[in-house]
Formats: C-alpha cells, sequence, structure tokens
C-alpha cells in the first residue's frame, strides 16, 4: 500500500529550496553590493593600524621577521567588540585574547607533532567550532572564530619543533596582549565614547519608526534599551553631566517609541539627527545645561560578563550552530585537501566566515562578498609579489590595507575583503614563499569553503528564520 510522505520532510525541503534559490536572487547580489551608514570607524580602523605596525615594525627592527606576521596576527584582538562600554569590553577581550592565544599554541603544537593534514582538519574545525561556541556564549563581536582557525593553521604550517612552539606562541601573546592594551587605552581619554554611540543609535532608531510598522518600533524600543544598559554601565567615578544628558537623550527616544509627539520634548532634545550626528563625534563632547537625575543606576547595570557567558553556555541554538559549522568547516577542509590544494584549512575559514552570519539572508551576503573581495584582494597581491618587494614594503602595505580595511567592514564587507585578503596574503609571505600560486590558492579555497558553508546553512537552515524571503 503505498503511503503519502509526510509533509515535514516535505517543509523542510521546500525551505531548503527556496533558501538556494535566494543565492541566484538579485536581492541578494544587492545586498552584497550596498554600501552601509556606519558608526564611527576612522579611529577605531586607526587603532588597529596603529597595533598592526607596531608588531611589524618591532619585530623588523629586533630582526624576528620569521614570526613578524605571527605578532601581528595577535593584535587583531583589537578589531573585537566595537563600541563596547569598557568595564564590559576589558573582560571580554581578556576572553578574546586567551582564546587567539591557546588556538595557536594548539596548531603549532599540531605542526611539530608532524601530524597529517587530514588530521589537522578534523582537530582545527573542531577548534574553531570550540572558538565559535565561546564567543557566542559571551556575545563577542567582530572578526569571530576565524581569527582564531587562520592564528593555527598559520602557527600549524610554520612549527616543526618544540622550539617553534614556545616561538610562536610568545610573538601572539605579545601582539593579542598589546592588541587589548591598544584597545582600553581610549577609556582614559573617552570614556563615554561608547555610550554616546549607543545613544545615537538610539535616536536614529526612534526617528526611523514608521506609523504602523511594527518591525522599526521593535528595533527602536531595543536600541532604547541597550542604549540604557551601555550608560548605566559608566563607571561611578566617571558618572558626572554628561551621563545624565546621555540618559535625558534616551527617555527623549523612549517617548517618542511609545507615540508621544517631539513637541512634547524639552526643546533642546528634540533634534535626534542632529544630536546623533554630534554624538558620533567622538571627540566633541555635547554638555547642554540639563538637571536630570539618574534614579536606580545600580539597578540598570546586567549582570557580569563571566555570569552571563556561563549561563548562555548551554543555549540550545548556540549549541546547533556550533554543530552545524563544525560540520561545514570540518566538509570544507577534507573536500581541499582531497583536491590536493596547499592550504585546505582555508577552505575551513571560508566556510566558518559565512556560517557566522546572524541569519540565511546574511551568510549568504556574506559568502558572496567574501568571494568577491578574496578574487579582487588576490589579484592585487598577485600585483605586489610580481615587483618582489622587500620585507619593509611589505610592511607598509600591511599597515595600509589592515587599516583600510577596518574602515569599510561595517559599511561593505566586500570592499573590507579586498584588503583583509591581501593583509592575509602579505602576512603568509612574510613566513614563507608567496606568489601568484599562494593566492590562486586562496580563491580556491574560499570559493570551496563559502560554497559548502552556505549548502550546509540552507539544509539547516532554521524555520522561523525568513529574513531571505523577505528579501
Amino acid at each position: 500500500m503505498h503511503t503519502a510522505p509526510s509533509p515535514v520532510p516535505q517543509t523542510r525541503a521546500r525551505q531548503s529550496g527556496l533558501a538556494l534559490a535566494h543565492v541566484a536572487s538579485p536581492a541578494a547580489w544587492r545586498g552584497a553590493l550596498e554600501m552601509r551608514q556606519a558608526d564611527p570607524t576612522v579611529a577605531l580602523a586607526l587603532r588597529v593600524g596603529f597595533a598592526t605596525m607596531v608588531a611589524l615594525v618591532g619585530c623588523g627592527l629586533l630582526g624576528f621577521t620569521d614570526v613578524a606576521a605571527f605578532a601581528a596576527l595577535g593584535t587583531l584582538s583589537s578589531a573585537f567588540l566595537r563600541y563596547e562600554p569598557y568595564p564590559r569590553l576589558a573582560p571580554k577581550l581578556a576572553v578574546v585574547v586567551g582564546a587567539v592565544i591557546v588556538c595557536a599554541a594548539f596548531g603549532a603544537a599540531l605542526g611539530a607533532l608532524g601530524l597529517t593534514i587530514w588530521t589537522q582538519v578534523v582537530l582545527l574545525s573542531a577548534a574553531g567550532g570550540l572558538a565559535f561556541w565561546l564567543l557566542q556564549a559571551f556575545r563577542i563581536t567582530g572578526p569571530g572564530a576565524a581569527i582564531m582557525v587562520f592564528a593555527a593553521a598559520g602557527a600549524a604550517g610554520f612549527a616543526d619543533t618544540a622550539h617553534d612552539v614556545g616561538v610562536v606562541t610568545l610573538a601572539i601573546t605579545v601582539g593579542a596582549v598589546f592588541g587589548w592594551v591598544v584597545t582600553m587605552w581610549p577609556a582614559l581619554l573617552h570614556p563615554h565614547a561608547p555610550a554616546r554611540v549607543a545613544v545615537a543609535r538610539a535616536l536614529a532608531a526612534a526617528s526611523a519608526i514608521e506609523a504602523g510598522d511594527d518591525a522599526s518600533e521593535s528595533a527602536a524600543r531595543h536600541a532604547v534599551s541597550q542604549a540604557r544598559e551601555v550608560v548605566a554601565l559608566t563607571p561611578r567615578r566617571r558618572v558626572d553631566e554628561h551621563t545624565r544628558e546621555l540618559f535625558a537623550l534616551i527617555d527623549a527616544a523612549e517617548k517618542v517609541v511609545d507615540g508621544r509627539s517631539r513637541d512634547s520634548l524639552d526643546p533642546a532634545h528634540r533634534d535626534f539627527a542632529g544630536l546623533a550626528a554630534d554624538l558620533r563625534r567622538i571627540r566633541a563632547d555635547v554638555r547642554p545645561p540639563s538637571t536630570t537625575e539618574i534614579a536606580g543606576i545600580e539597578a540598570l547595570r546586567p549582570d557580569g560578563v563571566f555570569r552571563e557567558g556561563v549561563r548562555r553556555v548551554g543555549d540550545r541554538s548556540i549549541l546547533l550552530d556550533v554543530a552545524r559549522l563544525t560540520a561545514a568547516c570540518l566538509i570544507a577542509g577534507l573536500v581541499a585537501a582531497a583536491l590536493g590544494l596547499d592550504h585546505p584549512l582555508w577552505a575551513t575559514i571560508g566556510a566558518l566566515t559565512a556560517l557566522q552570519g546572524a541569519h540565511y539572508r546574511h551568510t549568504v551576503q556574506r559568502g558572496i562578498q567574501r568571494v568577491m573581495g578574496n578574487v579582487a584582494g588576490a589579484m592585487i597581491a598577485v600585483g605586489i609579489f610580481a615587483v618582489e618587494p622587500g620585507y619593509w614594503p611589505l610592511v607598509i602595505v600591511a599597515i595600509v590595507c589592515q587599516t583600510c580595511g577596518e574602515m569599510f567592514v561595517t559599511r561593505n564587507y566586500a570592499v573590507a575583503q579586498i584588503f583583509i585578503t591581501t593583509v592575509a596574503l602579505v602576512l603568509t609571505s612574510l613566513g614563507a614563499s608567496g606568489g601568484a600560486a599562494v593566492a590562486a590558492t586562496r580563491v580556491c579555497d574560499t570559493l570551496i569553503g563559502v560554497a559548502i558553508g552556505v549548502l550546509v546553512a540552507a539544509a539547516t537552515i532554521k524555520r522561523e528564520d525568513q529574513h531571505h524571503l523577505a528579501a
């Protein structure tokens, strides 16, 4: 007797089919090419570029050019957690520093033990999943676990002896700790900067509410809640008149979200666009007179970073994301290894980067952007390698490209990837022979990783994920 198939598999198959069809849709490619507005980026980009410069120049002057790339890679800890309030930034960034060091040391140990590339792919895919799990649990934003896996892959290729393991670990430790110091230094000069950005976002979101649009209202409420939490994290000794004014601006935004007219607000608080623009100018303090009192600021402060992170470690949704990301990394790396590519772990990184997306549409968009950026960046790197530059010209290229990449990463990931790919290939060439072959391998590995990442994302797409259909 013929039995009709269950509707659940049909629904899953149809949902995955629609997800895959989105890859070829005009909306996906338009989204990949869109240049978005962003919060202040120049100061942050210069910070990361400065950290990279100190690492590369310092290693060059001291004669440690063979491990300069690892020191520079460690300084990328400074690229994490943009706009995070400093009391939360310090412990979260310490988690990043520790993860980078542990992954690099682990990768170096694999290389020193002489394990096969197949074994390295398996173990480093697992390490990538664990790093992703850690970052998700502690809500750590930024380049993601790809940095940890890249550090581990590079270390595995470099280390042949126990001495090499020690040298690599020391170099990346120095770089990562310096990145932490560079990131925390502005807390002494501009302690209100993260709070100002959060309030500017709240004002912009409240101003963008459209009548009858539940999505824009929900987004505005979230932005207001986040701003209140960030300002509440202002250290006690830093609570001043400006802190009170920031709370007053949050109250004004919340009133608009609740449906009240701006005409009911204090005249100094009605120009949301102008106030948001002023607040985003980190170096210009806005201090209009205010008599606003802060009630119960202690009650507004969220739980500690580690307590919150430990609570989220067992979150089922995070565990499911970890499982599919690890599987995609493993498949991509094994496929690249089976094809005989020289750097199969780059395919693992490609899959990992794609699946770091917040939802499926973001995954596809990031995948497209990564491929486009890698192709363009590889072509630039080939041109650079063709003139056979020495160490110092490559250092200049790496510093400039790292800074430019950070300027564009929140505006358009494809443009940022052009610079990031160039930096990655330049750093790779500092410790080994570079050239067109390495650039071509990078592109091939990225294509494999992104393709497998998108396929796994489509096959495991969550039933409630409809972002790609809305697009």
